[in-house]
């Protein structure tokens, strides 16, 4: 959601007026690509979920292929039979905070910039400094609902992390409500990529350059700190004021994976998702390198590659069909995107050296990897914004929704305390508060 797509949206979508029943809006059809842009906004768990919760849908057998792909240990994800909502006993416990003083009703709460399963997030101006931010409300209760906690304490851990790196989004600090948390963010205001790709259908090489060597300078830094990002996409890739890469929504990371290491779970986004991903096989954060040669193919070519607009058919172009080139393209894009797009990942590019590897390909030999994290290099496109009130790159679905009214208030003090003396400590240690200086 530009924060709170989140936890991870993705393009699929069922279509239940067509036929067969699991077709995709294809982009090229000027007819259905508003649809396609709005619906590649679900999250693939809420897409198996509405599919293993239709029973009209269950029969389909094309519905079972993939309800099939998710593993046992992921039933709890998929959440096909969702628990009631928690009653006031099971409120969710954040514990002490380390900022006490931070409340909703510091800030004036503006505009709805994107919003998700669990909230929204909002353009906020703070009352006392009139800083801009992006702040990212979620609901306790539909969280715990899901089952979704381990991936908001997963966001918040690699949030911590962000704040030393240019194409990452800061936090400043989070606190907690009752019945709400909150994420304090950096406001960026340039759009997603997405929305700059999808008005303009492709990029020329220099721009896809410039934009995926932020991106790899971005997933570099956290594969350093042994973090795979995992859901790479032009949903989850902003563009600054100026029109810097700013990487966002990071509820799918996984921590603590070692350069040798790897993990199992099934997540990710249709379109980008692995061959060992779908082959439900361990995998390392090599998969990061093959969604950035997706991405880096959907900027030269205007689709992910091995699109199709049915999902089991994609899934099988994923798995079994050779990668296809068209010859509009250098022949440093081609080996690059070959490299990244290589279906055996002990083959792929970066599986030996990780980020080194990609930074030394000639596609981006005409990059200075200094000037680029010192953002001395001029972007190929400035989205002119005027200031923070501008809001021209974000979707009218969410700037034209009204501010919730009960998104500033202050919960009655008796509640709070009542909730916390009753609750499970879910999110224990969430909220959070840097050094004044580190973002005044």
């Amino acid at each position: 959601m530009q924060a709170e797509r989140c936890l991870h949206p993705c393009r699929g979508n069922v279509t239940s007026s067509s036929s067969p029943l699991l077709q995709i809006h294809d982009p090229t059809s000027n007819c259905s690509l508003l649809a396609f842009m709005k619906q590649r906004r679900m999250g693939l768990n809420d897409f198996i979920q509405r599919l293993a919760t239709n029973s009209y849908a269950c029969k389909h057998p094309e519905v079972q292929s993939i309800l099939n792909l998710s593993p046992p240990q992921d039933a709890e994800l998929m959440n096909t039979n969702p628990s009631p909502p928690p009653s006031p006993s099971q409120q969710i416990n954040l514990g002490p905070s380390s900022n006490p003083s931070a409340k909703p009703s510091d800030f004036h709460f503006l505009k709805v910039i994107g919003k998700g399963s669990f909230g929204k997030v909002l353009l906020a101006r703070h009352r006392t400094d009139d800083q801009f931010y992006a702040v990212k409300v979620l609901q306790k209760q539909a969280i715990l609902k899901k089952k979704e906690e381990k991936h908001i304490m997963s966001e918040r851990n690699v949030l911590l992390k962000n704040v030393k790196h240019p194409f990452l989004v800061g936090l400043h600090y989070s606190f907690q409500t009752a019945d709400k948390l909150y994420f304090i963010l950096d406001y960026i205001n340039g759009g997603e990529l997405f929305y700059h790709l999808q008005r303009e259908r492709c990029f020329l090489e220099p721009r896809a350059r410039f934009y995926s060597a932020e991106i790899a300078s971005a997933l570099g830094y956290l594969h350093s700190l042994n973090i795979v990002y995992r859901d790479l996409k032009p949903e989850n890739i902003l563009l600054d004021s100026q029109g810097h890469i700013i990487l966002t929504d990071f509820g799918l990371c996984k921590e603590n994976i070692e350069p040798n290491g790897t993990t199992s779970t099934f997540c990710g986004t249709p379109e980008y998702l692995a061959p060992e991903v779908l082959h439900k096989q361990p995998y390392d954060r090599t998969v990061d390198w093959w969604c950035l040669g997706a991405v880096l193919y959907e900027m030269l070519y205007g689709l992910p590659p091995f699109y199709s607009r049915n999902t089991a058919e994609m899934y099988d172009n994923i798995l079994n069909k050779p990668l296809q080139l068209k010859p509009n393209i250098s022949n440093a894009a081609r080996h690059l995107l070959e490299g990244l797009l290589q279906k055996d990942r002990t083959k792929r590019l970066g599986c030996t050296e990780d980020f080194i590897e990609i930074k030394n390909h000639i596609f981006f030999s005409p990059i200075s990897w200094d000037e680029l994290n010192a953002k001395k290099i001029t972007p190929p496109f400035n989205p002119n914004v005027t200031g923070p009130n501008d809001l021209r790159h974000f979707d009218p679905e969410f700037t034209d929704e009204p501010v919730p009214s009960s998104i500033g208030c202050s919960p009655d003090s008796a509640l709070v305390t009542a909730s916390i003396k009753e609750a499970a400590e879910a999110f224990v240690g969430f909220s959070y508060a840097p050094s004044m200086d580190s973002y005044l």
